[in-house]
């Protein structure tokens, strides 16, 4: 999933890692921390102990997973850079690349 903090900016810290979901899919839980569902303008989620918002949705083919266009790089979790380029991306050649 595309994961990006939206608490002090329009484009924040951003990342592509695995997430798990809870049986409803309102709860999302990311290495050890746990994201509810909203309803904001700018954000979809807010992680539970830091009530910080987020942006979570899935990551686009065309790389293009910001909600508001920008040219900063987003991070790609290690365990996941493999599929996030061979199978979304459709990049192969790139699966060492650790940002977008």
């Amino acid at each position: 999933m595309y994961i990006e903090c939206k608490d002090e900016s329009l484009n924040g810290a951003a990342r592509i890692g695995r997430v798990t979901f809870s049986k409803t899919s309102l709860t999302i839980y990311y290495k050890g921390r746990k994201f509810y569902r909203i309803r904001g303008f700018k954000s979809n989620y807010q992680e539970s102990s830091t009530r910080d918002e987020y942006w979570i949705s899935g990551p686009r083919r065309d790389g293009r997973d910001r909600l508001y266009a920008s040219n900063i790089p987003v991070e790609i979790d290690q365990d996941v850079r493999d599929e996030y380029w061979t199978e979304i991306r459709k990049e192969p050649k790139l699966k060492s690349r650790r940002q977008t």
